[in-house]
C-alpha cells in the first residue's frame, strides 16, 4: 500500500481497462491509483439515468470492481454532486492529480470545467483525456471551418482523417492506495425491486468489459459478413448488439474500429466491416452534432418545427408505450424494449415514426420513453435519432416519408417470426395475416384465438388517415416557417 498522494482516476462512461487513457495515464506515472465512480443524480438534471440504464450500471460496475481488484486496486464508489465528491477524495487523501476521460454531454461539459477550476485552485494537476469518440469534437469540420450539418460529407471526412491511434493495452497491474472508505452497490438501490421487472435483461444481458469484447469478436468473426443486409431483419441475429457496451464505455469506439479494419478477409466480410464502421460514424455523427448543438435534447433543430401542430393524446401514448396500438411490428418492438432493454434498429425507426407521423404525438415524448427503458439510453443518439425521424433534426429523413407498419413487416418481417415471438397471441396466425390482423377473416382469427378488441387491439389510428393527417401538420408547419 502507497501512503504518497494517488492519482485518482475519476471512471465515468469508461467502465473499462483496456483502451482507457485516463487509467493508462495513471498507470505509466508509477504512482498510486486510486479509482473512483461516482453516483452523481443531481449534475445531469433529467438526464440521469433511467430504470433500465441503472440496471445496466450496477452490472457493468460490479464487473469493473471485478477487473480492478485483479490488476491490484479497489473502485471506491461515492455518491453525490461529482465536483464535492472528488473535492472530498482530494481532501481526504491528499491527492495532488485527478485524471479522467471527457463525455460530450452539455451538462458534463459544464460540470467538467467547474471541476476543473475548482481543483486547480487547489494545486491539483488536473488531465482530461479523449475516449468516448473516434475523432474529438471540432475535430471534423467543413472546409469553412464549421460543423457538419450532413452526415455523408461528415463520413467521408472522418475516414479522410490520419489513421487513429492503436488501442491502448490493459494495465497489468496497478499499485494500490491506503483503504478509502466508500458506499457499496447495494446501497445504491439501483436494481428494480418492487417489482423487479429486470427479469428479461438478465435474460438478454451480461453487462462487462469481458462481455464486449466477446461480444464484439463473435461478431466480427461470422455475423459481420452479412451485416449490410441481415441487420434490417429483426427476427435474425444480424446486428452487433454493441450499443449499450459503446455507451457504457466497455469498449470504445476505437476499439471496434480498429477490429473491423483488419484486412485480408474476403470481399463479404470487407463490405460488413466497412458498414459497421459507417454506423459508427452515425454515432460519431450524433455527438459530434450535441456538441455543437447543445439544446438539441430539448429543443427542434430545426426551428421551424417549433410551430408543429403536435396532439396531447395520453391514451396514445400509454398505447404505444406498452405495445397495443394494434400493429403488430410496432406492438412486437415496443414489447421487445420492455422486456429486454433494447430494440432493433429497423424496428425503432418504424415504432419511432409511428409515434411523431400516425399520432402526431411530440417526438420528445418517445425521447423520454426510450431514455427510460433502454440500456443504451444515449443523450446524443437519442436525441439526434428521435428528431432525424420527426423530421426537425440534421440531415433529417424526408417529413413526406410515412412508414407504413403493415408494409414494413411485410418486407423485413414476412413470415412473421418477430411477430409471433414479442406478440404471441398472434402466433399462430397465418403469415398472410401475421402484420394487419384486422384484415384476417373472422373464422380464422377465431380458429386461433385471436379477438380484436379483446385479446389483441384492433389499429387505434387508420394508416391511410393518419398518413394524410400528417403530410397536412407538416404542409401547415412549412407554409407558417414559410410566412
Amino acid at each position: 500500500m502507497s501512503v504518497d498522494p494517488p492519482v485518482i482516476v475519476w471512471f465515468r462512461q469508461d467502465l473499462r481497462l483496456a483502451d482507457n487513457p485516463a487509467l493508462h495515464a495513471a498507470a505509466e506515472s508509477g504512482r498510486a491509483v486510486l479509482p473512483v465512480f461516482i453516483l452523481d443524480d443531481e449534475s445531469p438534471g433529467p438526464w440521469r439515468p433511467g430504470g433500465a440504464a441503472r440496471w445496466w450500471l450496477h452490472q457493468s460496475l460490479a464487473s469493473l470492481q471485478a477487473d480492478l481488484h485483479k490488476a491490484g486496486v479497489s473502485l471506491i464508489l461515492r455518491r453525490g454532486r461529482a465536483d464535492e465528491a472528488l473535492a472530498q477524495l482530494v481532501a481526504e487523501t491528499n491527492a495532488d492529480t485527478v485524471y479522467w476521460n471527457r463525455a460530450v454531454e452539455p451538462w458534463a461539459i459544464a460540470l467538467e470545467r467547474q471541476i476543473v477550476a475548482g481543483l486547480e485552485a487547489r494545486n491539483v494537476t488536473v488531465r482530461s483525456f479523449g475516449a468516448a469518440l473516434l475523432a474529438e469534437p471540432h475535430s471534423v469540420q467543413t472546409k469553412s471551418g464549421g460543423p457538419f450539418k450532413v452526415f455523408t460529407p461528415f463520413w467521408r471526412t472522418l475516414q479522410e482523417l490520419p489513421p487513429f491511434a492503436p488501442p491502448l493495452p490493459a494495465p497489468r497491474s496497478l499499485r494500490p492506495f491506503e483503504d478509502i472508505s466508500g458506499d457499496t452497490l447495494e446501497q445504491w438501490d439501483l436494481l428494480p425491486t418492487s417489482p423487479d421487472w429486470s427479469g428479461g435483461l438478465r435474460e438478454a444481458w451480461v453487462p462487462g468489459e469481458a462481455m464486449a469484447q466477446a461480444q464484439l469478436e463473435a461478431f466480427l468473426a461470422e455475423p459481420v459478413a452479412a451485416y449490410p443486409v441481415s441487420r434490417d431483419f429483426p427476427d435474425v441475429a444480424g446486428t452487433s448488439r454493441l450499443s449499450p457496451y459503446l455507451h457504457w464505455g466497455e469498449v470504445s469506439p476505437r476499439q471496434v474500429w480498429s477490429a473491423a479494419n483488419s484486412s485480408g478477409l474476403g470481399h463479404a466480410m470487407s463490405e460488413g466491416r466497412q458498414a459497421i464502421r459507417r454506423q459508427l460514424a452515425w454515432r460519431e455523427f450524433n455527438h459530434h452534432l450535441l456538441v455543437d448543438f447543445p439544446e438539441m435534447p430539448d429543443k427542434n433543430w430545426k426551428s421551424s418545427f417549433d410551430a408543429f401542430p403536435w396532439r396531447q393524446d395520453s391514451e396514445q401514448l400509454a398505447a404505444w408505450q406498452r405495445g397495443n396500438t394494434g400493429y403488430p411490428l410496432v406492438d412486437a418492438g415496443m414489447r421487445e424494449l420492455w422486456h429486454t432493454g433494447w430494440m432493433h434498429n429497423r424496428v425503432r425507426m418504424i415504432a419511432a415514426s409511428f409515434l411523431v407521423k400516425h399520432l402526431l404525438i411530440d417526438w420528445r415524448a418517445g425521447a423520454a420513453w426510450f431514455w427510460d427503458t433502454l440500456v443504451d439510453a444515449n443523450l446524443a443518439n437519442n436525441s439526434a435519432n428521435w428528431q432525424w425521424v420527426a423530421g426537425s433534426g440534421a440531415d433529417a429523413a424526408p417529413y413526406f416519408r410515412i412508414f407504413n407498419p403493415a408494409r414494413q413487416g411485410a418486407r423485413f418481417d414476412s413470415d412473421g417470426g418477430y411477430v409471433r415471438r414479442w406478440v404471441p397471441v398472434l402466433q399462430d396466425l397465418p403469415s398472410k395475416w401475421i402484420h394487419e390482423p384486422w384484415r384476417a377473416p373472422a373464422d380464422e382469427l377465431a380458429g386461433v384465438g385471436v379477438t380484436l378488441g379483446e385479446n389483441y387491439p384492433a389499429p387505434i389510428v387508420d394508416h391511410a388517415i393518419a398518413r394524410q393527417r400528417a403530410l397536412a401538420a407538416y404542409a401547415e408547419t412549412k407554409a407558417h416557417a414559410a410566412a
